[in-house]
């Protein structure tokens, strides 16, 4: 059964990022043992690597994945909304991004200021996309709904986002 959309609506990753959708499809998500869950807190330091993520479906169904920070640079002034984190592209179903094509190199978060939003999107794909995406000029300034909507991608069938902010830097004696 695929996860409830309610707590995308709360934390306003429908509206700012995405479309209201129901979700068809399961995706899980682990910094190292944490299985991250909508609104979850995550150390930056866990997420120097990308995450391990597990998608359902057969293998004949492709999926796009794309992992932006709304909230860039700052949640009271995001004008750098959304920025581009990762974007993986024909995922065969039941595997993981690692067997499908990396169109952008996985960026861990670091917020400078305030707490930020990281939303993973999952999309089914209708074909194989992997010849028709570019890397963008910009991690800066981008749109899921626009990338979705060029590529043909329809709403998204799972997505999850977790929380994080900066550190503090360790203090030496």
């Amino acid at each position: 059964m695929a996860a409830s959309v309610d707590p995308l609506v709360v934390g306003r990753v429908i509206g700012d990022v995405l479309d209201m959708f129901i979700p068809t499809a399961n995706m899980s998500v682990y910094f190292g043992p944490k299985h991250i869950t909508n609104g979850c807190e995550i150390k930056p330091s866990t997420a120097i690597n990308p995450p391990k993520i597990n998608i359902s479906g057969h293998s004949d169904e492709l999926y796009t994945l794309v992992m932006t920070d709304p909230d860039a640079p700052s949640p009271s002034e995001p004008n750098m909304r959304e920025w581009v984190h990762w974007i993986v592209v024909d995922i065969p179903g039941g595997t993981n991004p690692s067997k499908g094509k990396e169109i952008l190199p996985y960026l861990e978060p670091r917020p400078p200021v305030g707490i930020h939003r990281f939303i993973l999107v999952l999309f089914r794909q209708n074909s194989p996309v992997g010849m028709m995406v570019q890397q963008p000029p910009s991690r800066a300034n981008f749109s899921t709904r626009m990338f979705a909507r060029h590529l043909d991608l329809g709403l998204p069938v799972a997505t999850v986002y977790f929380n994080a902010q900066k550190e503090p830097a360790s203090r030496r004696r």
